[in-house]
């Protein structure tokens, strides 16, 4: 879930070389700046919320369940996907982008009024299960709004959406947070929610609405498979609990969930591809790849926020700024992607990609010596989503290629599953790890506890290197 970015003058570069007919061109205009404005909430959302999160973690005496906060989004929008996928290769994508977003609202202002970090925390799964229908309803969009040549064009523009947010989402929430209160960033962002669907439904249902195969008569959603979903964000959630409590008694929660979530991303009717967990070449490999590349990243900058204000005295506005250049070169990562000559290396580009990613977490933790100045964790991020930028475009072309029309839901879902689940199961073993050693314990504007950043950082470092491997094999055999 995370920073999809490019510089202004790049982006703008960007757009005046589209050709006549391009994204921009009279037959997309409408949809391309309706979807981009819904990609503009989410990234300004994801900025704004995790500038503000270490402080509402604190106010409401919840920094122990800090990873919560972040895993019951990813938990919830597991179950948003494999509908929204279904939703929409059978009646199209429209509904599950409207009511993804109404949720999406929904959650924020549940969040915004908490009076304890458990609601919060159900607040933030609210907003999952909104966004996880907003995120595949998406892809379905540009799967059957866009020829195949604009699709990586597209996919760069997304990501040159997360620019201005970036940068000014960590400003403003972190002035908000600072003089009115963290609740404001959270209180105010549903009233954005009113332009992005005004731009997006009405180019949506002209141009994407429906079901696949028109002529087909419409069938009724596989119970089966919302059987799986429902299990996966259950067990999800159990698995991040138990990682949680650190007790004996915990087994009892994390055995529930092993013995939920393994038919559902396992066995030949799983809500994954067959091949995904031994990273079979092609669709399967693409599948795993986008979510160890997500996983491991943003499980780790979850934490860069709460490191810098705890470990550096660092304000919210000045520790969500360290990450702003990630929006300029994610983007950046993503406009090298989209380029037609780069399309012949774009298996090279992703090995590259996994590299840059587990070098930037491998780096970040080095300003828990004092002696390393707090700009080298801006620097490392820089480099890290510049990689992402090529991995994250380049799974999802990838996906869209190998994808039939009538499966654009389903596969899409598939990888936006693995992205979640990833991140789920990342931010559960990264809190265990953190609680262990007294992450929990974090108060104030210093802390004694940088070994429970470390145990954080270095094993997603190691788990990029692992898709960096698979990155290798994501063209078919």
């Amino acid at each position: 879930m995370s920073a999809l970015e490019s510089s202004d003058a790049r982006t703008a570069g960007c757009i005046a070389e589209l050709p006549a007919g391009g994204i921009l061109g009279r037959e997309f205009r409408a949809l391309s700046f309706g979807i981009i404005a819904v990609v503009l909430l989410i990234a300004f959302e994801a900025t704004a919320v995790g500038t503000a999160m270490p402080v509402a973690a604190r106010e409401l005496d919840g920094v122990s369940l800090y990873a919560f906060a972040f895993s019951a989004y990813f938990t919830t929008s597991l179950f948003g996907m494999v509908v929204a996928g279904q939703w929409a290769d059978r009646r199209g994508p429209l509904g599950a982008l409207g009511v993804g977003m109404t949720g999406f609202a929904a959650g924020l202002l549940v969040s915004g009024t908490a009076l304890n970090m458990w609601t919060f925390i159900a607040g933030r799964a609210v907003q999952g299960l909104g966004g996880g229908l907003v995120i595949v309803a998406l892809y379905v969009v540009i799967g059957r709004a866009y020829p195949a040549r604009l699709q990586p064009t597209i996919m760069a523009a997304f990501a040159a959406g997360w620019v201005v947010p970036s940068v000014v989402g960590p400003l403003v929430a972190g002035t908000a947070t600072e003089q009115l209160g963290w609740r404001w960033v959270f209180i105010g962002i549903p009233v954005l929610v009113v332009f992005p669907l005004a731009l997006a439904l009405p180019a949506t249902r002209r141009m994407a609405s429906g079901p696949a195969e028109p002529s087909a008569p419409v069938e009724p959603f596989d119970r089966r498979r919302i059987r799986l979903a429902l299990g996966i964000s259950v067990g999800a959630g159990l698995l991040q609990y138990a990682g949680q409590e650190l007790r004996w008694l915990s087994l009892l929660p994390f055995v529930a969930g092993v013995a939920l979530l393994a038919p559902a991303v396992t066995g030949r009717r799983a809500l994954l591809p067959h091949g995904t967990w031994r990273a079979a070449r092609g669709l399967p490999a693409v599948v795993l790849l986008r979510g160890l590349a997500a996983g491991s990243f943003i499980a780790a900058e979850s934490f860069v926020p709460l490191m810098l204000v705890t470990q550096r005295g660092l304000t919210p506005t000045m520790a969500g700024l360290s990450l702003a250049v990630g929006g300029a070169t994610w983007a950046l990562g993503s406009y090298v992607q989209a380029r037609p000559r780069m399309e012949a290396y774009r298996e090279r580009l992703m090995v590259g990609g996994m590299v840059l990613v587990a070098l930037a977490i491998a780096a970040a933790p080095s300003v828990l010596v004092a002696a390393v100045p707090v700009w080298v964790v801006g620097v490392a991020w820089g480099v890290g989503c510049f990689g992402m930028g090529m991995v994250i475009a380049s799974t999802s072309v990838l996906l869209l290629k190998l994808s039939a029309r009538q499966e654009a839901g389903a596969n899409s879902a598939a990888l936006q599953i693995s992205d979640g689940l990833s991140n789920v199961l990342l931010l559960a073993v990264g809190g265990v790890g953190f609680a262990a050693l007294g992450g929990g314990a974090v108060s104030g504007a210093t802390a004694s506890h940088p070994g429970a950043f470390l145990v954080v950082f270095l094993p997603m470092g190691v788990v990029a290197v692992v898709g960096a491997f698979v990155a290798g094999r994501v063209r078919g055999s």
